[in-house]
């Protein structure tokens, strides 16, 4: 991956496609992973405690009869938008229950939070856009008040820094852009198309929609992402998008793979 410096891109704040349910493909063959292993991939939580705990309960419960190996993969954007991003940070620095272990890979919102919680010379439109895509909410969920969050930018940020807890800063720093297992590739947003997989930039896996999302080929492994609001799970022979729009349909979602089998849980 790249290691140069990601800019800051402006976000949406909703991005909706229409939405495809698991397809068969002539060309493509079906991704799987290796025998006795399951991978419960969730999509974007957004500052959703109450329904990471559901969908958590939903996983114990799914794994009780498995006696293989259990990985939950967390495609990034766990704050803003949402309620409770600061208790959302406390439950997966925890860690591990149910499954045997975890992965949490890197959103942009999540990159926004980092990039002003370590960027000493940051610039007014990068918080004004985080603001506006939720940061507002991260940062009260924080304990920082909403006048300061408004009215006083400089303060805001030094609050900011002050107030966010020391693990939840290093969770964020340490948080992964892809993982890969079997024939699949977790990621965030998408991959960009003609680049091979090993050489994606941090933009693309961070932010990147259309040229992903139209591509119709093979990009040389099944991509599993969120970041593209569906109402349902968005099932293309080649990615398969799993952000259901949690903060604000109540449902967040959980991509079971297993073999070649795939299903859903969701809350």
């Amino acid at each position: 991956m790249s290691s140069r410096a990601v800019p800051l891109p402006l976000m949406a704040a909703r991005a909706y496609l229409p939405d495809m349910r698991f397809a068969s493909h002539k060309t493509l063959q079906r991704p799987a992973l290796p025998a006795g292993e399951r991978i419960y991939a969730v999509g974007d939580i957004h500052g959703r405690r109450d329904l990471l705990d559901k969908l958590l309960k939903r996983i114990d419960k799914d794994l009780n009869a498995w006696k293989g190996k259990s990985r939950i993969v967390f495609l990034g954007d766990y704050i803003d938008r949402g309620p409770d991003s600061a208790a959302v940070l406390d439950r997966l620095v925890e860690g591990p229950g149910p499954a045997d272990a975890w992965i949490c890979l890197k959103g942009n919102h999540d990159h926004f939070a980092h990039y002003m919680l370590t960027t000493e010379n940051w610039q007014q439109h990068h918080l004004d856009t985080w603001l506006a895509n939720g940061g507002d909410e991260a940062m009260r969920s924080w304990g920082i008040p909403s006048r300061i969050v408004r009215s006083d930018p400089d303060a805001a940020v030094a609050a900011l820094k002050e107030c966010v807890p020391a693990e939840h800063g290093e969770f964020l720093a340490r948080l992964r852009l892809s993982y890969r297992a079997g024939d699949y590739m977790f990621v965030h947003a998408g991959i960009r198309p003609g680049i091979p997989l090993e050489q994606q930039d941090e933009r693309d896996l961070l932010w990147i929609r259309s040229d992903f999302l139209n591509h119709r080929h093979d990009f040389g492994a099944h991509v599993v992402h969120g970041h593209t609001i569906t109402r349902t799970v968005d099932a293309r022979p080649n990615r398969t998008g799993i952000d259901t729009g949690a903060y604000a349909s109540e449902r967040l979602t959980a991509l079971v793979l297993e073999g070649a089998e795939r299903r859903v849980l969701s809350t």
